[in-house]
């Protein structure tokens, strides 16, 4: 069985969006990813930190879905990362109200012995610095290596943004960003511009329209399932990215075809996501309705025509 290895934050959030509020709640892009690759038959593994204030059910959470987590530190009189913010009526953008690094502030990240030979590497959304302090432990090279980030990063750490992405195959941004990443409005400049910063294969997200995958000259493009209610999409994106690593492991093929059936599949998982608040839906999430979903998806994009 393959393995997945996952770095990212495991984390408190408290969210806000038209629909009702939370108070504390389980976040963070390696939960997120966790649990969306949790679908796919291989080992996986995350690699965090939290403080001694996160509840041992949670932790109960991540094990019962097979998740390693003896990567997952917990450190003594800490606290954990905590992230809270308000989304706008039409969800698609934000305000941050509160930022505490707490434990993340001082973390770094240590690679599980069994898990320095994983086939795919997803790092999610940290310093550039820790992620590639991940990739610098892996004692054998993986077969992918797939990278995710944001615009934080380009803008107090551009740099060491810059170094690791030439250490990557795949990176995963929204539109926004590819455009401030690469200096082009034109997303397909865009791809183009950042292919030759070192990945290969460009995943730009675009929320609710769907997702597109450039690879030199081919393009793929695979739209968002129309949803009835869509209540909070904190985590849309990790559970996107979690989905497309987690269909890339399992099936041991890395090829710009079989990549295009890993975009549907983060895109099917995510759907299901912003559903409820937080990680409410996915941890309610049962195999049946993936696969009923997928059936959804096949036909919004199938179709006969004569050329």
């Amino acid at each position: 069985m393959n393995k997945l290895l996952i770095v990212g934050t495991v984390a408190f959030d408290a969210i806000e969006t038209p629909f009702g509020k939370t108070d504390k709640i389980l976040g963070g892009a390696g939960t997120y990813i966790g649990l969306s690759a949790s679908f796919f038959n291989l080992q996986s593994a995350i690699v965090s930190v939290v403080g001694d204030d996160f509840p041992q059910e949670y932790l109960d959470l991540l094990t019962e879905r097979n998740i390693d987590i003896s990567g997952l530190e917990v450190v003594k009189g800490g606290r954990t990362f905590f992230w809270s913010g308000r989304y706008h009526n039409d969800l698609n953008s934000r305000d941050t109200l509160d930022t505490q690094l707490n434990v993340l502030a001082d973390f770094q990240p240590k690679v599980p012995e069994n898990y320095k030979d994983a086939d795919v590497v997803m790092l999610g959304n940290l310093h550039p610095l820790v992620q590639s302090s991940v990739i610098d432990q892996m004692t054998t090279k993986p077969k992918l290596i797939v990278l995710d980030t944001m615009n934080f990063w380009m803008d107090c750490a551009l740099p060491e943004l810059l170094d690791v992405m030439k250490r990557v195959d795949v990176i995963t941004i929204n539109d926004e960003e590819a455009r401030q990443l690469s200096g082009e409005y034109s997303l397909v400049k865009a791809a183009a511009k950042i292919q030759t910063m070192g990945p290969k294969y460009v995943v730009i997200k675009k929320g609710e329209h769907g997702a597109l995958l450039f690879q030199d000259q081919q393009i793929f493009f695979a739209p968002a399932l129309p949803l009835e209610e869509v209540f909070d999409p904190t985590g849309a994106g990790d559970t996107f990215a979690g989905g497309f690593a987690g269909f890339i492991t399992q099936s041991e093929n890395i090829s710009f075809e079989n990549m295009k059936n890993a975009i549907i599949y983060g895109s099917n998982l995510a759907s299901f996501c912003v559903e409820k608040f937080g990680t409410e839906r996915m941890v309610a999430l049962d195999k049946e309705d993936v696969v009923s979903r997928l059936e959804q998806f096949k036909s919004l994009t199938q179709f006969d025509i004569e050329i």
